[in-house]
This record gives C-alpha cells, sequence and structure tokens, in this order.
C-alpha cells in the first residue's frame, strides 16, 4: 500500500503562486508515473500534471506555462509550482500515483484563488 500526503494548499489573490507538495509513504517501490489533478464544485476531476520516474512531464494545456510538477524520487516526494494563478484554478487537489495496476490518491488540499 502507497499512502500519499498532500500540503500546500490555501488561498491566494490572482495572479499569486503557491506550491504544492505530495510525500509518499509506505510501499513505494515500483511507483512509475505520478500526478497532480483537480476538481472544482460540480466537475469531474480534470488531470493538471503527470510526471514519470524518468522525469519526463506532461501538462493540461490550461496550465502550461504557469505551472511546474517535479519529483524527486529519492524522498519520495513531488511538488507542483503553481505561478499566475487564475481564478478558475480554484479546485481540490489531489495527488496520483501509478505502481504497477494499482492507482493511488491523496486526500486532496483545497486552493481557492480570489479576483
Amino acid at each position: 500500500q502507497v499512502q500519499l500526503v498532500e500540503s500546500g494548499g490555501g488561498l491566494v489573490q490572482a495572479g499569486g503562486s503557491l506550491r504544492l507538495s505530495c510525500v509518499a509513504s509506505g510501499s513505494t517501490f515500483g511507483i512509475s508515473s505520478m500526478g497532480w489533478f483537480r476538481q472544482a464544485p460540480g466537475k469531474q476531476r480534470d488531470l493538471v500534471a503527470t510526471i514519470t520516474s524518468g522525469g519526463s512531464s506532461n501538462y493540461a494545456d490550461s496550465v502550461k506555462g504557469r505551472f511546474t510538477i517535479s519529483r524527486d524520487n529519492a524522498r519520495n516526494t513531488m511538488t507542483l509550482q503553481m505561478n499566475s494563478l487564475k481564478p478558475e484554478d480554484t479546485a481540490v487537489y489531489y495527488c496520483n500515483a501509478l505502481q504497477r495496476f494499482k492507482i493511488y490518491w491523496g486526500q486532496g488540499t483545497q486552493v481557492t484563488v480570489s479576483s
């Protein structure tokens, strides 16, 4: 089993920045892809960014150029640097990890961007 814990959410004004972190613990050997997803009220959970164990990243078009995903395999941590935040970025952000054929989720952290 893998446990994922997110941190770093909060309230920020439009144009501001936040840095989210996700720490994986438990049986972390073999985690391949990790990622961030977000879910706004009344909407489906959408992909924000993913990163492989080798460091290859992928972003949703809506966050390209503003968000940066990174990962430290030795420390089992992943971060999401979010700059130039917009009100439409408001959502609960979830950390995700793929290990073999299992997908694990964190409990989520709230990000609120005021206009």
